[in-house]
């Protein structure tokens, strides 16, 4: 087709970690068709209080309309899929996904209440389909999940390999190894560009396999004294086994604690990705076994407040507890924000008498993305004419751009969320920005932070809240006492006088001090007494808390 380009579009994913979206599209400026790959969130730190899920804005996805053809899921880790169910309906479009996923998404939809069937057509790794104005091949790698792909996406300007996240196993716990003949097959046929996780890039070396994980954690269990507790990402069906494998090992039994980590194992199960390990046990016959015969896998290794871990750190589950001279494993690595958290409840657990193992100390966990000499064996396969780095935050990036010009890619060219990247015809060269950007799912509501109001929730959670009530009658005259409710405020003031009773006297004195005739208008009350109370507060206390005057005429 005449001045047909290919184009690369990410609108999450790029220059930090999670919410990974991307756009491909190809054909000319005003014809251009597109497909979508992955659709994932990332999760909200402190800083967005009540909000759920962080989204990516998909406003320039939804203006291209009936030329976004298709979306195509690489796996079912959160980070890929996650934001289906918020924002598929903003698209409708056909979306292909593996088996795995497909059940995840299907689960997950039952398990959230919305009742709503997304339409999928299944592919697995080795299949080729045609989506959109491009024929893809699936390769099979190695992650931390089941049935992971990296996606040959091609079209009359070149191939593109888009590899979503991978690493190289020689013994993983959960399929084979990256599949290295295909990527060979597909550099000795030419790869335009290689679109390719840098998560890893700042390290040396060689991932360690899953299997010496399993060895390391055996060892673990086999020298605890009491029950042993494991929390790792609920979607590691990989660690999952690993786990089970362990403990059976050295005669455990494995529990399972947590709602998303028992969905997982549910799909994984009916797949058979769990088979020949011995049934799980369920958490009523947890007071029937041994406490040296046990071994809990739970949800909570990020330090989410409602997750299993937690709970037993607090000691707040009904029916299963840990004690002194327990131990509890961290085996994941921790996502940049959530540090904080995981240290509370080690520190709950370590208050307790409870030990604590991370893959500080031991080999209890293996990241699911390359170092430095897999991602030096990818290219080496693949021979990229293009290296574009994506999924991490800035510093990966960069060290994975450096790598790919070390080692003699030609061309190397590095992309933020929003930028739109000429692959071809040409050198890569970014166009132009398109929209984009972050939305939020909070409770049943989607939109920005000011749709679902996360900046006013963000000031009340640093400086509170006075509301105020105030009421006249038709010649201006208070016709009844003024009503203060002060809401996370302090109690008194720094000369020791009730907080509520100065404000009282701020609002009174304002309201009165307006002439009678100019009192008969609501709004002229409202401006002087919210003007009056935020002065008093910030007199006495510093700060400026939100203030909302009610004015009723009677």
């Amino acid at each position: 087709m005449e001045n047909s380009e290919l184009i690369f579009v990410p609108l999450g994913g790029v220059g930090e970690i999670g919410m990974n979206l991307a756009l491909y599209g190809y054909g000319p400026e005003d014809d251009r068709e597109w497909i979508m790959v992955d659709c994932g969130v990332t999760f909200p730190g402190h800083d967005l209080p009540g909000v759920d899920l962080v989204l990516p804005d998909i406003t320039f996805a939804q203006e291209l309309g009936d030329r976004l053809k298709a979306i195509v899921i690489t796996h079912a880790h959160e980070d890929h899929y996650g934001a289906l169910i918020a924002l598929w309906p903003m698209l409708r479009k056909q979306l292909w996904v593996t088996p795995f996923t497909a059940g995840m998404l299907e689960s997950k939809t039952v398990s959230d209440g919305h009742g709503m069937e997304i339409p999928v057509k299944l592919y697995k790794a080795g299949d080729r389909f045609t989506a959109g104005p491009f024929e893809i091949e699936s390769i099979h790698v190695t992650h931390s999940i089941p049935e992971p792909v990296s996606l040959a996406i091609k079209c009359p300007l070149g191939r593109v390999i888009h590899t979503g996240d991978w690493k190289l196993d020689d013994e993983p716990t959960l399929g084979v190894n990256t599949d290295a003949k295909t990527f060979k097959r597909l550099g000795d046929e030419g790869v335009l560009a290689l679109i390719c996780d840098s998560t890893n890039a700042m390290r040396d070396g060689v991932s360690p396999s899953e299997r010496e994980v399993s060895e390391g954690l055996a060892k673990v269990i086999l020298r605890s004294k009491g029950r042993v507790a494991i929390t790792t990402f609920s979607s590691n069906v990989g660690r999952i086994r690993s786990i089970a494998q362990a403990a059976e090992s050295v005669g455990r039994k494995v529990m399972l604690m947590g709602r998303s980590l028992k969905r997982v194992c549910e799909v994984a199960d009916d797949l058979g990705y769990l088979q020949g390990l011995e049934p799980f046990v369920e958490e009523d016959e947890f007071s029937y076994i041994d406490r040296d015969k046990l071994v809990i896998i739970c949800t909570g290794s990020q330090g989410e407040d409602r997750a299993a871990v937690a709970k037993l750190a607090r000691d707040e589950h009904p029916r299963v507890s840990l004690a002194a001279g327990d131990t509890v494993v961290f085996s994941s690595r921790v996502i940049p924000g959530n540090l904080k958290p995981i240290l509370e409840i080690q520190n709950q657990l370590s208050d307790r008498g409870i030990n604590i193992i991370t893959d500080n100390d031991e080999l209890v966990h293996v990241s699911g993305h390359p170092r430095i000499n897999e991602l030096k064996q990818m290219y080496g396969w693949v021979r990229p004419q293009i290296s574009v780095p994506v999924h991490g935050e800035p510093l990966h990036l960069s060290a994975h751009a450096a790598l790919a010009a070390h080692i003699g890619v030609p061309e190397v060219a590095p992309v933020r969320n929003g930028d739109m990247l000429r692959l071809a015809p040409g050198p890569a060269e970014i166009l132009g920005q398109v929209p984009f950007g972050r939305i939020f799912k909070d409770g049943r509501i989607i939109g920005d932070e000011e749709d679902i109001g996360v900046k006013e929730r963000r000031k009340l959670a640093y400086v509170g809240l006075v509301a105020c009530s105030v009421v006249i009658d038709r010649d201006g005259r208070l016709a009844d006492e003024i009503d203060i409710s002060l809401h996370g405020l302090p109690e008194i003031t720094e000369s020791g006088d009730p907080f509520e009773d100065v404000i009282y006297d701020a609002a009174s004195g304002a309201a009165e001090s307006i002439p009678p005739k100019r009192r008969k208008d609501p709004a002229v009350v409202e401006q002087a007494v919210y003007r009056a109370i935020r002065a008093v507060v910030r007199d006495e206390w510093g700060k400026k808390p939100v203030v909302t005057v009610f004015v009723a005429k009677v």
